[in-house]
């Protein structure tokens, strides 16, 4: 999941943007009274002897409570209510300790909670207000086998009732702190313990810009192109250093993956939505791109396979310096729906032909007009644990050339 149920937001943005007069000095419409949440605080899910097979037997068991609660993509459709699409996960997994035959083993369990909620809010005064959540989330568990391949605790993947409440205090029209709380039922149906959070943090909303501000970003004297096409081009011939140290655990702003992609040919869209007067921009496209894996498995060695994905994707691009050849930024695109046309890698089980694509790179516009793109990026395929098997697919270095237009 990792923030990637933000892709009904991005579809709506999507649709927008086509339509939309180009009037990208201003927000676009769906994102002016959208909103995002961060929490931390505790979760609690009482995993016991319950969730494992007959004839293994508990040794112990540890659930680590700290916990990240996410809302990636709220919408005010007025001041008492609004829905929002949510994510929460620990920090660390749930980890069992278990015996069988007088052999003892451990394992981690990992668990995932996503969906969409309702919020019926009510203003107190000036500063506060208080408010009620509830809907449908999703609860995928990740459960393990023991080293003759059988069952300890099984893997499940279901829908459930979420409920949550919390209270506001609001710092100005787009910052507020809250303190939350979220509960989802036991489920025997999947022998699921039940779910809680309690935790605080803040939530941002976007406001229009004013009139002067847009005027501001019109005089900026800076290009912003508008439309672009690219053609890119993957290879593994420098290895996947770069991959490795942007998803170590002392550098953790992007993923890995299972499978690793040997080559790879990539078509682009790419359409600027917003930007500021200079240094940020909100960008959607669309990617079709066809892949040959290395078909390493552990030590062993197969043919490799050839696979197809087609994406929808955002992008966040920062642009950090600014000259008369030249302007460059760095970009970042997170939880793009995909369309994966195999769902068994390498041996490597990903999950369903339904995943999310990464980017994350820098890039140029170059020539007079800025008529020209170069862009050299790393990529990463997976479906966010929303499916129990999540094998990932890593692409190293690719580049790829546009024209502006």
């Amino acid at each position: 999941m990792k923030r990637k149920f933000i892709f009904l937001f991005l579809f709506i943005i999507l649709v927008n943007a086509v339509t939309a007069q180009d009037e990208r000095s201003q927000l676009p419409p769906i994102m002016q009274r959208s909103y995002f949440e961060v929490n931390i605080g505790a979760i609690n899910y009482p995993f016991s002897a319950a969730q494992l097979e007959p004839g293994y037997n508990l040794v112990g068991v540890t659930v680590p409570p700290m916990a990240v609660r996410l809302v990636l993509w709220g919408y005010d459709f007025n001041k008492y209510l609004a829905g929002q699409v949510f994510y929460m996960r620990p920090v660390s997994w749930v980890r069992y300790s278990y015996e069988k035959g007088g052999v003892e083993d451990s394992h981690s369990v990992w668990t995932n909670v996503g969906g969409f909620m309702v919020k019926g809010k009510l203003p107190l005064g000036d500063r506060f207000s208080v408010y009620g959540e509830g809907g449908l989330g999703l609860i995928t568990r990740a459960g393990f086998e023991d080293k003759q391949g059988n069952p300890v605790v099984k893997d499940t993947n279901f829908g459930t009732l979420m409920l949550g409440a919390g209270l506001k205090y609001h710092l100005n029209k787009k910052w507020a702190l809250q303190v939350v709380g979220n509960y989802s039922p036991a489920s025997p149906t999947h022998n699921q313990p039940y779910t809680s959070f309690v935790g605080g943090g803040f939530s941002y909303n976007l406001v229009p810009y004013t009139e002067e501000q847009i005027q501001k970003t019109k005089e900026g004297g800076m290009i912003h192109p508008k439309q672009w096409f690219q053609i890119g081009y993957t290879s593994n011939v420098l290895g996947y250093g770069v991959n490795n140290f942007v998803s170590n655990k002392y550098f953790p702003i992007f993923w890995g993956g299972n499978v690793h992609v040997r080559q790879g040919l990539s078509l682009n869209y790419q359409r600027n939505v917003f930007h500021s007067a200079k240094f940020f921009a909100l960008d959607w496209g669309v990617n079709a791109s066809v892949w040959q894996t290395t078909g390493k498995h552990g030590t062993t060695q197969l043919p490799g396979q050839q696979f197809f994905t087609f994406s929808v994707f955002p992008v966040f691009r920062l642009n950090f310096l600014q000259t008369k050849a030249f302007d460059a930024y760095f970009y970042y695109t997170v939880a793009a729906p995909t369309f994966i046309s195999e769902k068994i890698i390498d041996g490597f089980d990903t999950g369903e032909k339904f995943t999310f694509m990464d980017n994350m790179g820098a890039g140029i516009f170059f020539g007079d007009d800025r008529r020209y793109n170069a862009e050299l990026k790393i990529g990463h395929y997976s479906n966010g644990n929303v499916y129990p098997s999540n094998d990932a697919v890593k692409v190293p270095l690719s580049i790829n050339i546009g024209y502006v237009f």
